[in-house]
């Protein structure tokens, strides 16, 4: 049985060398990535059976690694992350991601992880399973949405906001950001979904219950 060929992508350092240290034996790393561009190189270069995918990366985050692989590699993705949040989770599995691990996974975990996602398994922590089940039951919406897809995590929690009824005021309180990036934000939104103002933004995102 030939190793698992795995990319490691997180912006720590000391993250990945300690999850090198952590794997067993039959996986092969054979390159890692500290940002969404480095990924998406490496990646491209590498050709891996397995990528292990953090969610919040500079550059994009997971979700734009995604993106712009759409489509173009054979390589399965496993997300590897801090975050629990359902948004988080439902948004890389969106995007093409074949499983969903958080980080308090052991080695021997992460490792049969790894080599059930190489062989078309879907893999998930106990509890996020169910934030997927749950999406995918009570949506309509086809398990790839091109247009939310498009966004980056930063344009979709700004998205989220607006469609709540947030002001620019309370939306850059909440993301601990300035209201002329908030501006901004909301304009790109705008441009990428064709859409003309936030009325129309509350409407669209209320029909793919992102609110």
């Amino acid at each position: 049985m030939t190793d698992t060929r795995v990319v490691l992508v997180d912006d720590h350092q000391m993250f990945r060398t300690g999850v090198k240290a952590e794997l067993g034996a039959s996986i092969e790393i054979v390159g890692e990535a500290g940002d969404v561009d480095e990924a998406v190189t490496v990646i491209k270069a590498a050709e891996p059976d397995v990528v292990l995918l953090d969610v919040h990366l500079p550059g994009g985050g997971g979700i734009e690694v995604l993106r712009r692989l759409h489509g173009t590699v054979q390589s399965r993705f496993l997300a590897l992350s801090v975050s629990d949040a359902a948004e988080d989770v439902i948004g890389v599995v969106r995007g093409g991601a074949r499983g969903y691990v958080t980080k308090t996974i052991s080695g021997p975990e992460l490792t049969d992880a790894i080599g059930r996602v190489a062989e078309g398994d879907a893999v998930f922590s106990p509890r996020l399973a169910g934030f997927v089940l749950d999406a995918f039951a009570a949506s309509d919406a086809p398990a790839v949405d091109p247009e939310l897809d498009q966004l980056t995590q930063r344009e979709r929690e700004v998205l989220r906001l607006i469609a709540r009824g947030y002001a620019y005021k309370e939306i850059a309180k909440e993301l601990f950001i300035s209201v002329k990036t908030v501006e901004t934000h909301v304009s790109s939104v705008l441009r990428k979904l064709q859409l003309s103002n936030r009325h129309e933004l509350s409407r669209w995102a209320a029909a793919r219950r992102l609110v």
